[in-house]
């Protein structure tokens, strides 16, 4: 699909609104058609210096940078604000080939309201990451007002096979029973210790690539660094899933079901079967797709963030740890500390010592 007729095929699309959403495609049939894809978005204006394109339109805000770190190795790195309700998804020009596999990171921040007198709301961050075969749709949606960065790898078979040591697993693992079936993304939480601070070191790099000769030097051996750690965790990832179902996620749905449960992580778990009821949706296919696209089921989804949440009150307020268990569904204090020492290895009290809160 050359761009004259993605042209045609995206100015539908940006007028399209279905259940609240704008609906935007990008073309992901290879790194460099979908930077220059980008490039030639309306309202798009492309440094090429800097290898960066920054759009303001009346619906994103933000900043897209990218780099050619070797060969077979691409990086892509987007700062948005979304001004609308948008989903992001992927499309492919059958007539081109599509070889890349794609690992994303990613991060947004939403707000989440508290029961606390004095801090009414708190910004909240989700991590995400996703690793895609070639070829496969996937989707993506978006709030208005949300914050987002997206880091993605796109990386080719023979990259991998130079760089990662698939034939030397055991295919009883779960990312190689993803690999060997038919099935074509794979997403997980905050699989990667310290991820975030990683990839900012690396946007840095890449916003300051030309003022030092050895950035090229610095970034191959931060991405490497950042993959390898990726790599390393889903191997050791012990989920157990039926890799060979098939059908689509319906992302809108699984995106609300999300933000009810992220922005409302304070008061009590309302349940599947209500939250199937108001997004109608069957409690079954609404528990299969958030499996699908978060990597997990949605009451475990919902203590992961609870305790996600936790950590935050406590590094950045100086709220009591009393406070905070109440501000995650917790009255028992002993019970809520124990649920957060099994998500982040130490107790409530030890992290609020080192952080010299209290």
């Amino acid at each position: 699909m050359n761009l004259s007729r993605w042209f045609q095929f995206i100015r539908p699309n940006i007028k399209f609104y279905q259940s609240g959403f704008f609906e935007f495609p990008f073309l992901a049939n290879s790194p460099e058609l979908m930077i220059e894809s980008t490039i030639k978005t309306p309202g798009s204006k492309h440094i090429k210096r800097e290898q960066a394109v920054y759009r303001n339109n009346p619906f994103t805000k933000g900043s897209f940078h990218y780099r050619k770190i070797e060969d077979g190795l691409w990086l892509t790195i987007t700062d948005i604000q979304f001004k609308q309700n948008t989903i992001i998804k992927s499309v492919y020009d059958e007539n081109i080939p599509s070889n890349h596999y794609t690992i994303t990171f990613t991060l947004f921040e939403s707000e989440v309201k508290l029961q606390n007198t004095f801090i009414d709301k708190i910004p909240f961050q989700n991590k995400f990451w996703g690793f895609k075969k070639p070829g496969t749709d996937v989707g993506a949606c978006f709030y208005k007002g949300t914050k987002s960065k997206f880091f993605i790898y796109y990386i080719s078979p023979d990259w991998i096979k130079k760089n990662v040591p698939l034939d030397k697993l055991d295919d009883s693992i779960p990312f190689k029973k993803f690999l060997n079936s038919d099935k074509g993304f794979i997403s997980f939480q905050d699989i990667v210790p310290y991820a975030e601070g990683f990839s900012n070191e690396i946007l840095h790099t890449v916003k300051t690539f030309n003022d030092d000769v050895f950035n090229e030097t610095l970034l191959k051996s931060q991405a490497f660094s950042l993959i390898s750690s990726f790599f390393k965790n889903v191997f050791r990832d012990v989920r157990k899933e039926n890799y060979l179902e098939k059908g689509k996620a319906d992302y809108k749905k699984i995106s609300e079901c999300e933000r009810l449960i992220s922005t409302n992580l304070g008061l009590p778990f309302i349940g599947i079967d209500i939250i199937a009821k108001k997004l109608n949706i069957s409690p079954s296919k609404l528990k299969t797709d958030f499996k699908s696209v978060y990597g997990t089921s949605i009451l475990q989804y919902h203590i992961q963030k609870k305790m996600e949440l936790a950590m935050q009150l406590i590094l950045n307020t100086n709220l009591q740890i009393k406070y905070i268990a109440q501000e995650v569904g917790y009255e028992s204090q002993s019970k809520f500390s124990a649920a957060f020492k099994n998500k982040h290895g130490k107790l409530p009290s030890e992290i609020r010592i080192n952080n010299t809160l209290d």
